[in-house]
C-alpha cells in the first residue's frame, strides 16, 4: 500500500551543528560582531603603530614591509603566515559585515520602518546612527587603500614599486586629493571605533553603570588616537614632516 501525504510519518529536521545554530540567533550574531570587531580593532591599532615607522625614514619602513613577509621564518615559508593573517583578517570581515547587516535588517523590520514608522533619534547616539554609513565608507576605502599601497593598480598609484613602502607612500600621498579620501576615510573610521568599542562590551554581557564612564572613555580615546596616528602620516607627507 502506498503512503498518502496524510499517513506519511513527518520528516525530521536535520539538525544543524550548534554553533551554526548559535550563530543564527541575534544574542550569537551580537557576539560574532563584537569579538569578529576586536580582531579587527587589534588589527587596525597594529597597523597603525606600523605605519608610524614612516617618521623613521624609508629604510626602516621598508624594513617593517619586509618583516612582515619573513614571519615565522626559517619555519614558515616566506609570506605564509602573512597569508594566513590576511585570510583571517578577511573572515572576520566578512562575518562582521553579515551580523552587522543581518541585525539591522532585523531591527529595522521589528521598528516597522518599512511602513513608515518614524525612529527615535533621540535614543541613539550619532555614530550609532551613521554606523551603516561609515562602515560603507570604510569598506570602499579598504579597496581603494588596497590597491594604492599593496596591488599596485597603476591607476591609482602610476608611482607604486613593489617593496618599496616609503616611496610607495610619497608617490600616493604627495597627492592632495588622495590625502582628502584618507582624511575622509579616517573620520568614518574614528566614529565606527568609537561605536564599536562603545558597544562591544554590552555585546558580550558587560553592562553595568559601574564601567559606563570607564566604556565611553575608552571609545572616545581609542577613536582619536586610530584617527590621529592614521592621519599622522598622510600629513606628515603633506607638510614636509616625512621627506
Amino acid at each position: 500500500m502506498t503512503a498518502t501525504k496524510e499517513n506519511r510519518p513527518p520528516m525530521k529536521r536535520r539538525e544543524v551543528p550548534w554553533i551554526v545554530g548559535f550563530y543564527r540567533s541575534d544574542v550569537g550574531k551580537k557576539y560574532v560582531m563584537a569579538l569578529s570587531g576586536i580582531a579587527l580593532l587589534g588589527f587596525i591599532v597594529f597597523h597603525m603603530i606600523g605605519n608610524l615607522h614612516a617618521f623613521e625614514g624609508a629604510h626602516q619602513i621598508n624594513e617593517y614591509g619586509e618583516g612582515l613577509r619573513e614571519l615565522g621564518e626559517p619555519i614558515a615559508p616566506r609570506t605564509f603566515l602573512l597569508w594566513i593573517a590576511r585570510l583571517g583578517l578577511a573572515g572576520a570581515f566578512a562575518i562582521h559585515i553579515h551580523a552587522a547587516y543581518s541585525l539591522t535588517r532585523k531591527n529595522n523590520q521589528a521598528r516597522g520602518e518599512d511602513y513608515g514608522a518614524v525612529r527615535d533619534y533621540h535614543a541613539a547616539s550619532y555614530a550609532s546612527r551613521t554606523m551603516r554609513w561609515s562602515g560603507v565608507i570604510i569598506l570602499l576605502f579598504l579597496v581603494w587603500h588596497l590597491a594604492d599601497l599593496t596591488w599596485g593598480v597603476e591607476i591609482v598609484n602610476p608611482g607604486f614599486e613593489r617593496g618599496d613602502v616609503y616611496g610607495n607612500l610619497q608617490a600616493s600621498l604627495s597627492r592632495w586629493w588622495v590625502v582628502l579620501i584618507y582624511l575622509t576615510a579616517q573620520i568614518a573610521l574614528a566614529a565606527h571605533v568609537w561605536h564599536g568599542a562603545w558597544s562591544m562590551f554590552q555585546s558580550l554581557g558587560v553592562n553595568n553603570p559601574k564601567i559606563n564612564s570607564f566604556r565611553r572613555n575608552f571609545a572616545s580615546v581609542l577613536s582619536v588616537v586610530v584617527m590621529l596616528g592614521y592621519l599622522s602620516v598622510p600629513f606628515g607627507i603633506t607638510f614636509g614632516v616625512i621627506h
